[in-house]
């Protein structure tokens, strides 16, 4: 490991110690939302500082391993753990220069998940109905809550665009690497004449916690409209204006909500999202200007960036983001077995990160 790095780590080890010491301090304690500050970032710090634990005790077992080569007696023993404990800190050396890549604020937290249909007419709208079919699945299976904030069906099924929020621990972790154009080729259930098509639809995922961003929304810059809400609800839903539509007027962006009873609640809804979306505008300014220097572009947000297709007639899936991630195992992925999909790409994301850091001065 680089001297540059190693400094790092010890940088963080200590202050993993330091926040020891603070959260032993009554003051602190006393404080609900400090504490809890802390010992979030305590719990970060605390599997390095067990790492470099684990370091110290295999450098002093590789130490003594090393002096029991002397003895021929136990020299073949000495060699047996001296290549086991080596191949344990090089190993142990990847774990411990993971730490070192800044960890996003956002990830812990909920999203929103936004499909759209994109080119391709019905098909297009029925891909963007398989595509958010999956992702609930998946959602299910990791115990995640997914309520559906406003939906546009297709003619023939699908939706036109459809905006859910996601709600559980690491949900944006698992799926911020998902934004983008998906592409599709099948035979549309339509087509007579047996040809493929390509379609597509596009994926935004949203981190709702805004981590160090700070948007402050000027309540003159918004223009707030009322209408009846559409759709399943009852005579209630139907009948009051408790639907909301939000247009922050320097960003163009517009938000609606009319899933809740309540106008008050409605505009609660609106609000979060409409606050979510101007961060993530934000943050793709800053990472438009990093692009440059990024050999992946994962979790861009960069919602033209093709980013995979789906193909039906030989069961395949291709990530155009990363060299031979391609998978044979179209039907469960779209049953939501999105496992090997997103670890995969979690794991080049980590990788170019740790390239930065070892080529940072």
């Amino acid at each position: 490991m680089l001297p540059s790095l190693r400094r790092k780590l010890e940088a963080l080890a200590e202050r993993r110690d330091e926040l020891e010491r603070l959260l032993a301090d009554p003051g602190v304690i006393a404080d609900v939302k400090q504490f809890r500050k802390l010992s979030r970032e305590f719990a970060q710090l605390e599997p390095l500082a067990l790492g470099l634990a684990e370091e110290r005790q295999l450098q002093a077992a590789l130490a003594s391993a090393q002096a029991m080569r002397d003895d021929p007696e136990l020299r073949d023993l000495a060699q047996e753990e001296i290549a086991t404990t080596n191949a344990r800190l090089a190993e142990l050396d990847g774990e411990l220069m993971a730490h070192l890549v800044p960890k996003d604020a956002r990830d812990d937290g909920s999203l929103y998940l936004e499909v759209r249909a994109g080119t391709g007419g019905d098909e297009a709208a029925i891909f963007a109905g398989d595509l958010f079919r999956m992702y609930a699945r998946y959602a299910e299976k990791q115990g995640w809550r997914v309520d559906v904030e406003s939906a546009n069906p297709g003619e023939h099924g699908g939706f036109r665009e459809v905006v859910a929020r996601i709600e559980g621990g690491g949900a944006y972790s698992r799926l911020k690497f998902e934004s983008g154009t998906h592409r599709v080729q099948r035979v549309p259930d339509t087509e007579s004449q047996g040809r493929i098509h390509t379609s597509a639809a596009t994926v935004a995922i949203i981190a709702e916690e805004a981590g160090d961003i700070d948007i402050e929304i000027n309540p003159a810059d918004l223009r707030v409209d009322t209408y009846r809400s559409s759709g399943a609800g009852g005579q209630h839903v139907n009948k009051t204006e408790s639907a909301i539509r939000i247009t922050h007027m320097p960003s163009g962006v517009v938000v609606e909500s009319q899933t809740e009873r309540s106008q008050h609640a409605n505009r609660d809804k609106a609000m979060k999202r409409l606050k979510a979306m101007l961060v993530e505008a934000e943050l793709e300014k800053r990472e438009a200007a990093q692009a440059a220097d990024r050999k992946l572009q994962v979790g861009s947000g960069d919602r033209s960036q093709r980013i995979r297709t789906y193909n039906f007639p030989q069961g395949r899936i291709t990530d155009h983001r990363v060299e031979g991630l391609t998978l044979y195992d179209l039907p469960n992925v779209l049953e939501g077995q999105l496992d090997a999909l997103i670890d995969r790409l979690s794991h080049e994301a980590q990788a170019d990160a740790l390239a930065k850091l070892v080529e940072a001065p």
